[in-house]
């Protein structure tokens, strides 16, 4: 079977990479046919008190009570 086809199951989520930025970037850069996404800038959310880190795709990613990473909103 070639490897260009993506079996079910391959996947990998967002919520199941490492608790490292590092691990994000590579996973973000992976979701973005390979073309490098990079830390902008690093903020703190004045809600929930959690850092928050601004990516060159537009989105901004945190870490949620059990070390998850999610968008955030």
């Amino acid at each position: 079977m070639s490897q260009a086809f993506v079996r079910e199951g391959d996947a990998q989520w967002l919520r199941d990479v490492a608790p490292a930025v590092n691990a994000l970037l590579l996973f973000l850069t992976q979701e973005n046919n390979g073309i490098r996404v990079y830390e902008q800038k690093t903020s703190v959310d004045k809600k929930t008190g959690r850092e928050v880190h601004h990516m060159s795709n537009g989105l901004a990613y945190t870490k949620d009570d059990e070390g998850r990473w999610s968008i955030a909103w």
